[in-house]
């Protein structure tokens, strides 16, 4: 709809038909977690147009309920096919947003009618139904049980809605932590966000059948009631017993009119387009969750489903179309963000795992600021891990906290695209004042702690890297005593950092020619133990993140 309305804004003459196969045109399908949850509580509020808003305004010609079912490339015409005719439409230039469909994992039983997704508005409409028909005369009764299959970020939003309408909700994850794009040790806090809101986590393992309570049921048509539950069998052998089950792995490009037409597709079966959104057919555009984009950080190609990203193509397609030069398309960041009870996580650019994976060399950095000046009432700690190439380049970012994530993120993506480095961010001019901000806002720290480790001056080590630090190495924890008696790690040395100048002996004496691993709390009194150190000659080294981040990597301290 983006690239139609563009369209009409360009060219009033042009004849535009719009085909839609569903009942619904231009609705908010990112709004319906939060109709499922009554945040939105009107189900009109999600259907931003109709055919007849858009004809009124636009005067676009759309039709749903008609389904494209061929191309013929050579005619330029494509059938369509709707619930009582079928008809030839020829076109001069095509435009292909059949955005994707979900994917079915191998799971037996996922045809039972208590199993739901959650991607178009009749499936809120349904999934809202099961969920009032379940709560309806429960008077004080046991909650009903929903299992939410795929803790990506569909999924999170939809398990915040279920628990937030009263039920006891299962996540189970084939990934070994919530949210799979986000860095795992930022995931912990997620999980911890999720059990305390009654969330029961089921993470590396998959779903393998969903199958009557009682097999001798037959469930027929009917919605599913309290009094018939399905029960969720697990790769581990776990059987959670439930009344509703919300199947959310991910998506695939709904590419098959674009396959069977003939077009190029790319590895991933996405639509293959150039800078201007053509496909490999100079008459046909393509756009949207179907398509393949560059990615920014790795070069890589791949679908991208985020709205942002189809928004522009949409745009840059009719530009294309009508003539005009179009924007040159930039990489895709993947720049996303989901709030999970009082948490709000975020990403943007590459994470660790796929810098990995392509092979690119990074340093990673992790800092725990304020969201705003300590001193004003109500910081929040928001959670920061980075990456940086060699030379100090931002390769990518991600936040969790409770305040001032999506900000952090938003520069930090714009940093991004701007191929910003450490240096940058250190310098960046930021908006403060105590309520919202502060002098060295959380973007420059993270800059600062990027130049320092980058430069040198402040040599880190990794909680990951644990086991070889506690084998070759002296850990110094320089945290507070009361610090050190709530947990600390065998063998290490508890100096604060305030009393180490006066207790450096101790240091060589048990470090005995060996390194020393420094670590506090965040990282910030472990940066100064280890510049006093390395300073007396000391070879000292700081932990990235401090305690905060040993711990979610290693929650068994």
């Amino acid at each position: 709809m983006s690239a139609a309305a563009r369209a009409r804004r360009l060219d009033e003459h042009a004849e535009i038909v719009v085909l839609e196969q569903g009942e619904f045109v231009s609705f908010a399908n990112c709004g319906l977690p939060y109709h499922l949850s009554g945040e939105i509580e009107r189900r009109d509020s999600l259907l931003l147009h109709t055919p007849a808003t858009l004809a009124a305004t636009l005067k676009l010609d759309v039709r749903t309920g008609h389904r494209a079912t061929s191309i013929d490339r050579a005619a330029r015409e494509v059938a369509v096919q709707t619930a009582d005719r079928t008809y030839r439409l020829p076109y001069d230039a095509l435009l292909l947003a059949p955005g994707a469909i979900a994917v079915r994992p191998p799971v037996e039983g996922l045809d039972n009618p208590a199993v739901h997704s959650l991607r178009v508005v009749p499936d809120v409409d349904a999934l809202r139904a099961s969920v009032e028909g379940l709560l309806a005369g429960r008077d004080g009764a046991e909650a009903p049980t929903a299992v939410v299959v795929g803790a990506g970020f569909i999924g999170l939003e939809a398990v915040e809605a279920l628990a937030e309408r009263g039920l006891r909700v299962h996540v189970v994850e084939l990934a070994d932590h919530v949210l799979p794009p986000l860095d795992a040790e930022l995931a912990p806090l997620l999980a911890e966000e999720l059990t305390s809101h009654g969330v029961r986590l089921h993470l590396g393992v998959g779903a393998q059948r969903i199958s009557p309570a009682t097999e001798a049921e037959d469930y027929g048509e009917e919605t599913v009631s309290p009094t018939r539950p399905v029960v969720v069998t697990l790769s581990d052998g776990t059987e959670v017993t439930a009344d509703l089950v919300v199947v959310n792995v991910g998506v695939r490009p709904a590419s098959a009119l674009a396959r069977e037409a003939g077009l190029e597709l790319g590895a991933s079966g996405a639509i293959r387009v150039d800078g201007e959104q053509r496909t490999s057919d100079p008459h046909i555009w393509a756009v949207g969750d179907a398509v393949e984009v560059v990615q920014a950080v790795t070069g890589s190609t791949a679908p991208v489903p985020l709205a942002g990203p189809a928004n522009r193509q949409g745009r840059r397609a009719a530009d294309s179309i009508c003539g005009r030069r179009p924007t040159p398309q930039a990489p895709v960041l993947g720049t996303a963000i989901v709030r999970v009870f009082g948490l709000t996580a975020a990403v943007t650019g590459a994470n660790q795992a796929t810098l990995r994976q392509a092979g690119v060399e990074h340093e990673v950095v992790h800092v725990h600021p304020g969201h705003h000046a300590g001193y004003y009432p109500g910081a929040e700690q928001v959670h920061i891990a980075a990456s940086f190439a060699a030379d100090g380049t931002l390769l990518g970012a991600q936040a969790v906290g409770r305040a001032g994530v999506d900000k952090r993120i938003d520069v930090l993506a714009t940093a991004l695209r701007a191929g910003m480095g450490a240096d940058d961010l250190a310098e960046l001019e930021l908006a403060y004042s105590p309520p919202f901000g502060s002098a060295k806002d959380p973007v420059n720290m993270l800059g600062f702690v990027a130049q320092n480790v980058l430069d040198g001056v402040m040599p880190q080590w990794q909680a990951w890297d644990l086991d070889e630090v506690r084998e070759n190495s002296l850990v110094l924890d320089v945290r507070s005593r009361a610090e050190f008696a709530g947990g600390h790690l065998d063998g290490a040395l508890n100096i604060p950092h305030t009393e180490l100048r006066g207790r450096l002996d101790e240091v060589r004496e048990a470090a005995d020619g060996m390194p020393v691993s420094v670590h506090c709390a965040s990282g910030v009194r472990s940066y100064l133990a280890t510049r006093i150190l390395r300073g007396e000659g000391i070879d000292a080294r700081n932990l990235s993140g401090g305690w905060l981040t040993l711990t979610a990597v290693h929650p068994g301290l």
